[in-house]
């Protein structure tokens, strides 16, 4: 049985000799009230225990979402700029390509992506290149500037840097 042997001693000696139905045994030989009043007491004594974890653990946790967040936010810009740059490039190697048309095109594509401020260098100008020189565009944006976050925690003050670099077309 669940009983200790002398728990079941008294327990029979009070129901079996006297004929008294169990609500009228005493309380303190009474096994399982015993254990119950010891679970209830385990329990009231565990009452602060969940907001005290929860203090422990909830800065880190809320770190790592803020984490998490901001270096999301900065892979995602990295790939725009390095898309940007790659189209930028892309039309600064046609025949009659300008700077400021190839800027123009790498500004729009960084900010239909969400991505405003970006920089552009366009190096040597689409104008004076030879056809086969390399053309590098190189885009820049401060990290500050597209951050989700007022004011980022990790990645402040850093800047994103892409460039890309293709051959200019034509025939000499």
């Amino acid at each position: 049985m669940m009983f200790s042997r002398n728990n079941q001693s008294i327990r029979s000696r009070y129901t079996r000799a006297s004929n008294l139905p169990m609500s009228e045994v005493p309380s303190n030989t009474q096994p399982g009230r015993q254990r119950l009043l010891r679970r209830r007491n385990r329990r009231e004594n565990r009452y602060g225990v969940a907001a005290v974890e929860f203090a422990v653990i909830a800065p880190i946790f809320f770190l790592m979402v803020v984490g998490i967040l901001e270096f999301g936010r900065a892979l995602m810009v990295q790939q725009v700029i390095v898309s940007a740059a790659r189209v930028g490039a892309r039309q600064a190697i046609t025949l009659n390509a300008t700077t400021a048309g190839v800027t123009t095109t790498v500004t729009d594509y960084a900010g239909n992506a969400a991505v405003p401020g970006v920089s552009v260098v366009v190096n040597p100008s689409p104008n004076s290149a030879a056809a086969g020189d390399i053309i590098t565009v190189t885009t820049t944006v401060n990290f500050d500037q597209v951050s989700w976050l007022p004011t980022p925690w990790f990645l402040g003050g850093n800047t994103l840097t892409s460039a890309s670099s293709m051959r200019k077309e034509g025939l000499n």
